[in-house]
């Protein structure tokens, strides 16, 4: 099924830490349908750029803005209500729980209103008094569950799985919310070859749905074989734009990022 999704995009932004900036006047677009990928070196201002798209941090100039609504004063939380889901580079589940109702987490979220709304919906449902359409959420758990190819895993508890499991129960959570648009922080870390080709049969069959997908990544073969667009950053600084083989093969990327790159392998 299609989703509707909604483009996401930062101006100029700017994020300053006393005397050190570490977003200088970046701009950058996440598009419905494409993936889009933000590549460079420790300390290039990656982390901090997703963080200020995500609403973790507020940056110190330019905007934030999903289709023409400018967000940039908006918490995480009401950023997710707007169909902003993201993963994070510290695993961030729940581990007594199973993969099956970290996912359905995700799937409950999906619920109009703000968390107290929610919660309300959920007692009245205890004391007879269904408001949650739960057959939905189960729908959307097992669909997402066997997209990942997590079904074999799904009555275990999270906390009895290795990372690389466990980078996709957070994905996994995040598509059960339904974004319109998806940010990814680094979700091939810890993941196999194996892993890392059904992430990116994943990340291209969501983006296909009509997501914007917007990836911080540092598997340079993942990036370059599953982005529609590439940023490069350096010191703050976008350093280069474009198709992947166009920055893949700009001067100032091949010294900055993947001469180095390659150099560590």
């Amino acid at each position: 099924m299609t989703t509707a999704g909604a483009r996401l995009e930062g101006i100029g932004i700017t994020r300053r830490y006393g005397g050190l900036t570490a977003v200088d006047d970046v701009s950058v677009v996440a598009e419905p349908g494409r993936v889009t990928a933000l590549i460079g070196p420790n300390g290039a201002g990656k982390t901090t750029l997703f963080q200020c798209l995500t609403g973790a941090e507020r940056p110190d100039a330019g905007r934030v803005v999903l289709d023409d609504r400018d967000i940039t004063a908006l918490s995480p939380d009401a950023r997710a209500r707007l169909g902003i889901g993201r993963t994070f580079q510290r695993l961030a589940v729940f581990p007594t729980m199973t993969v099956a109702d970290n996912l359905g987490v995700g799937a409950e979220n999906r619920e109009p209103g703000n968390g107290l709304v929610r919660n309300g919906k959920s007692l009245l449902g205890i004391f007879g008094f269904p408001m949650v359409d739960t057959a939905r959420h189960q729908r959307k758990v097992d669909e997402t569950l066997t997209l990942l190819r997590l079904d074999g895993v799904r009555d275990m508890p999270a906390g009895a799985l290795p990372t690389g499991t466990l980078r996709l129960v957070e994905l996994g959570r995040a598509l059960c919310n339904d974004p319109s648009v998806l940010l990814l922080d680094e979700p091939a870390s810890g993941l196999d070859t194996n892993e890392t080709d059904n992430l990116q049969h994943v990340i291209r069959q969501v983006a296909a749905s009509g997501v914007a997908v917007l990836l911080v990544e540092h598997d340079v073969d993942l990036v370059f074989g599953v982005a529609d667009m590439v940023y490069a950053m350096a010191e703050g600084r976008l350093i280069a734009s474009g198709r992947p083989d166009d920055v893949r093969a700009h001067p100032a990327v091949q010294a900055a990022y993947l001469d180095v790159t390659a150099a560590e392998r």
